[in-house]
């Protein structure tokens, strides 16, 4: 192995094309350093929205963890945040279990087990199954429906399966499926529109928001901001579902199958240019004009008042933060900006703006976070003054950073104009603390 970190310039992978992305950037081809994993304790559950959070944003819903200890461990991690208190519940596995799937006999139980044990009755309980069950084969959803008629309460099988992270449906996919298949038919309105794509909220003063309203849209529904279950079931009234996050599109193919609600696609981007394109091309397809100028001008601002103050900044930018690290290195290289170097997963959809990089920055180096051979990174050689992401900061421990990964999500001209503001702000706490 290597000594030191592995890494292509974008000009390199320009040149090798998607369909020869070398093998040290694909992680299923090699052993993993899950170095962003475990900055962020981030098992499918812990920091932010994995497998086990996820779920649970359904409203008035509890969770029952079916794994050998080693799994549930982290768990508790999560379940010690006040929010949820009283919300999870574990099946631990021993090794006759492992061998032989014998707890599968006892899940019915332990649901009823769980349902009585609450003061008031969940609206759904969701099981969440391991690796194991993958390897053992389970028919989860069988399982659930012998759970459903021993305790008359609906349950949901989601699956935390690294083994499938690679795959079509990775389980970040598909707990979206398995959350939103619990809609239930209802009479749609012309006025009601769901957010699909986020388990939190966007940010209260995204201008999206605005607009739709201003398209006559009067509900706006997102599961992150339902209260009760009932609320949650009023989205099943959507006249279409707005993917703003591809993981989600299985999940309104489901929709627009069960419930026959289409759906419309939107990207977060970081370039004004592209985020004033896709909404006109978003007014078009509702048949209206949105009146963007306030909105792109803040941005705009925010971004000039950067430039102005430093034109010189060289960023380094991670994967772990609320954006497309590809997608936003671009944008800061078009902003006039160096980006040295870029830690991100790269894939072939990617290419977009790999070669455009490759155009303007052909020396960014870009790493891949799980490639071993980042244990040997070192920032000695890195020219990077100000990071992004909270697996940016890592790499540069001496450098300001913006981490960007809170849960409330932003979008749009918000995203850019708060994230500008975020960057200043960073680097003039850095002058202030010299």
């Amino acid at each position: 192995m290597s000594s030191e970190a592995i890494y292509y310039t974008a000009q390199q992978l320009a040149e090798m094309g998607k369909e020869e992305i070398p093998s040290e950037l694909i992680s299923n081809t090699h052993l993993i350093y899950s170095s962003p994993a475990t900055l962020a304790f981030n098992s499918p559950g812990a920091e932010g929205f994995g497998v086990k959070r996820a779920a649970l944003s359904v409203p008035e819903s509890v969770m029952l963890l079916v794994a050998p200890g080693c799994c549930g461990r982290n768990t508790s991690a999560i379940s010690s945040m006040r929010a949820y208190h009283h919300r999870y519940f574990y099946l631990m596995m021993d090794e006759t279990d492992l061998v032989t799937g014998r707890h599968l006999k006892v899940i019915p139980d332990a649901v009823q087990e769980v349902v009585d044990s609450l003061e008031k009755k969940p609206a759904v309980v969701m099981i969440c199954i391991t690796c194991v069950d993958a390897l053992l084969g389970t028919d989860m959803e069988r399982v659930c429906r012998r759970a459903e008629e021993k305790t008359g309460v609906r349950v949901k099988p989601c699956y935390m399966y690294a083994l499938t992270r690679e795959g079509r449906k990775p389980p970040m996919v598909h707990v979206r499926q398995s959350i939103y298949s619990m809609l239930e038919q209802r009479s749609r309105r012309s006025s009601s529109v769901n957010i699909m794509g986020f388990f939190a909220p966007l940010n209260d003063d995204t201008e999206l928001y605005a607009m739709l309203k201003s398209a006559g849209v009067r509900n706006i529904r997102e599961i992150g901001r339902c209260k009760t279950y009932e609320e949650f079931q009023m989205m099943a009234e959507a006249n279409f579902n707005l993917i703003l996050n591809p993981e989600a599109r299985f999940a309104a193919e489901d929709l627009q199958y069960k419930l026959g609600i289409p759906s419309v696609e939107m990207t977060r981007m970081y370039q004004i240019d592209r985020i004033q394109r896709q909404y006109e091309a978003f007014g078009q397809a509702l048949g209206v004009t949105f009146d963007d100028a306030s909105y792109r001008q803040e941005a705009e601002a925010a971004i000039a008042e950067f430039q102005e103050k430093y034109p010189d900044t060289v960023f380094a930018v991670g994967e772990a933060m609320n954006g497309n690290p590809f997608e936003l290195s671009l944008a800061l290289t078009r902003y006039g900006f160096k980006v040295s170097e870029i830690y991100g997963t790269i894939a072939p959809e990617f290419y977009v703006y790999v070669n455009k990089l490759a155009q303007l920055s052909p020396e960014t180096k870009i790493y891949s976070n799980l490639e071993p051979t980042m244990l040997y990174y070192s920032c000695s050689t890195s020219d990077a003054d100000l990071t992004i992401g909270k697996d940016a900061g890592y790499y540069h421990p001496g450098c300001p950073n913006v981490q960007w990964n809170s849960d409330v999500q932003p979008f749009g001209y918000e995203a850019v104009r708060d994230l500008f503001r975020a960057l200043l702000q960073a680097k003039q706490g850095e002058e202030e603390t010299r």
